[in-house]
């Protein structure tokens, strides 16, 4: 049998989307950004820096589609 679940669960499950969707946008532009920036110092250029948080950004809203949006 199935177990019915509480109204409290179903809160902590949104509380705890709520806490995790900006999480995942924020680590993904601070590590491809920070990549990006590492990439930079290290090839003495400047354009791999923001193509690394364009692509952080890109990455984490499909990591959010695919964990919330289905």
């Amino acid at each position: 049998m199935s177990e019915q679940r509480k109204p409290e669960e179903d809160g902590r499950d949104f509380a705890n989307a709520a806490w995790s969707i900006p999480s995942t946008l924020l680590s993904g532009m601070l590590i491809w950004g920070g990549i990006g920036w590492l990439l930079d110092r290290w090839l003495g250029l400047s354009a791999f820096f923001p193509i690394g948080i364009i692509l952080g950004v890109v990455l984490a809203v499909y990591l959010v589609y695919v964990k919330y949006g289905r």
